[in-house]
Order: C-alpha cells, then structure tokens, then sequence
C-alpha cells in the first residue's frame, strides 16, 4: 500500500493570531510534514493562499513541543513570539497543563497561563552583543550609526529599534522596506517605531523582515522594551500599544517575560490539489 503524504491526502492546520499578528499553525507531532519555501509562500497569499505573518510547525521535542517558524517570503525565523503564545495557549487547553517547556532554534521557551484568557511567554535572554545580533562589524549597539541613531537587539532575530516623537507619522512602508536590507544587517532585521507616551508606556509600530508591516509582533515588542530600559527612557516592565491591540513585556533576571491574549480563528485542510498546485 503506498504511503500517504500530505500531497495526498491534504494538510490540516490552524489559524491563530495574537494581536492581529497571524499565523498558520501545522500540528506535525504525529505525523511528519515536510514544509518548503515554495509551499511557504503558496500558503501566505493572501488571495491565492490563506495568508499568514508567519507559518509555525509543532514537532516533538524534548519538552512539550519544538517550534519551527517560516516568515511569508518562506525564509525560515528562529523566534516569533506571538506564535509561540498562541501555540503554548492550544497546547495548555489540549493537555490541561497551566506550565510548559517548548524548544525552537532560539532556544528553550517557558510558558505558562497568566489568567484572564492571557498567556505569559519567557523569550529568554536578549543578545546584546554586535556578534549575536548579528551586526556585520563591532560596534556600540545601544545607538547604531545610522540616521536616528537606532538600537540594535536580538531575540533569536535581528532587530532595529527606533525611537521617535511621532510613530503615527512615520511612513512605515516606506521606512521598513529601507531599513529591513541595511547593510550592518547581514541577515536582515526587524524594524520598530517607537514613541514613548506615558511612564512605562510605549506606542509602536512594526515592519517584519520577510513579511512588511504587521498589525503586532512579540519578539519586536520584547526587542523594544529592553531598548528603552538599557537607554533609560522606561523601567524594565512596560506596556506596548501596537497597531493590533497591547501587549505587556518584563524584563527579568530570568529573561524577557512577553503576556498577552490569542485566538484560535478556525481550523481547516488544506487541498491536495492547493498542495500539489505548488510544486
């Protein structure tokens, strides 16, 4: 009897977002899915596809899951935050449990449920360094050599963090899609707008390497925090307003604690003739 493969029968998946930050999400622990940047892409149209930020895939781990993240040109992230909530938030609901270990290329992920429908992330330690960014040479990266002095942050992913008067006026498209392919970038960043509104408050907007502008991010808004804590401009603790809604970021001894909501939209298959359609 030949083997059944998702060609063949269809791949079934899960529609999730956090904030307006949305996700494809493919439940591989049983069943082994074998996922390419042309099927990526296929799937992130959003006309000829479902659409998505990000594509996450749930493997067995050697905790409760291990996390693999796509972005929609079908490059491949170690990090997305509001993902690993909405994952963490399904997984708490299908085995009862309030605590988690996940693993990604990031590294080990904890999570656990905050109360009041909010799912608490530990993102771990950011990365500091110019080396662990990565940033093409050495140098300070609290403020980067570049036009509105910057700051630069790792969280698995590289980010750009600026901090302005104004983040409605800034042309976020325009800004975005300069910034993403800086050369002090080998890998491309993440790029934030931020403007600091109250103690401990910031508004901020966000342009996603390999996807643009996106309604919410949590790696960007764990990025952002400890950017304004290390130039002083906010506590460790603080509330971020994105386009899609807020988001609440500590940064601990024990790393950068990311809680907010999620939303399971819809679950679906997709066709083998969609699957096949794609190479």
């Amino acid at each position: 009897m030949p083997a059944m493969t998702q060609q063949s029968t269809g791949m079934t998946f899960m529609k999730m977002h956090g904030l307006g930050n949305d996700f494809v999400v493919v439940d591989a622990r049983l069943h082994p899915v074998r996922i390419t940047g042309a099927l990526a892409r296929g799937i992130a149209h959003r006309h000829l596809g479902v659409g998505f930020d990000q594509l996450a895939v749930i493997e067995p781990g050697k905790g409760d899951a291990h996390l693999v993240f796509y972005n929609a040109d079908g490059s491949t992230s170690a990090a997305c935050g509001n993902a690993t909530r909405c994952i963490a938030r399904h997984l708490m609901d299908e085995t009862g449990k309030t605590e988690l270990h996940l693993t990604t290329d990031r590294g080990d992920l904890y999570a656990r449920d905050a109360g009041d429908g909010l799912t608490s992330v530990n993102m771990g330690a950011p990365q500091l360094l110019w080396h662990e960014i990565p940033l093409a040479e050495e140098m300070d990266t609290l403020e980067l050599p570049i036009e509105g002095g910057p700051t630069a942050t790792g969280m698995g992913n590289p980010h750009c963090t600026f901090f302005v008067a104004d983040a409605e006026a800034i042309p976020l498209a325009e800004f975005g899609a300069r910034y993403e392919h800086h050369p002090l970038y080998p890998q491309r960043t993440n790029l934030q707008v931020a403007q600091i509104t109250g103690p401990d408050r910031i508004r901020m907007r966000v342009w996603e390497r390999g996807v643009g502008i996106t309604l919410a991010s949590g790696s960007s808004s764990c990025a952002t925090a400890v950017a304004a804590a290390r130039r002083g401009l906010t506590g460790r603790k603080v509330q971020i307003d994105l386009d899609g809604g807020t988001i609440w970021i500590d940064w601990r001894e024990d790393g950068v604690w990311m809680t907010g909501p999620t939303m399971h939209v819809f679950s679906a298959t997709l066709t083998p003739e969609f699957l096949a359609s794609l190479g």
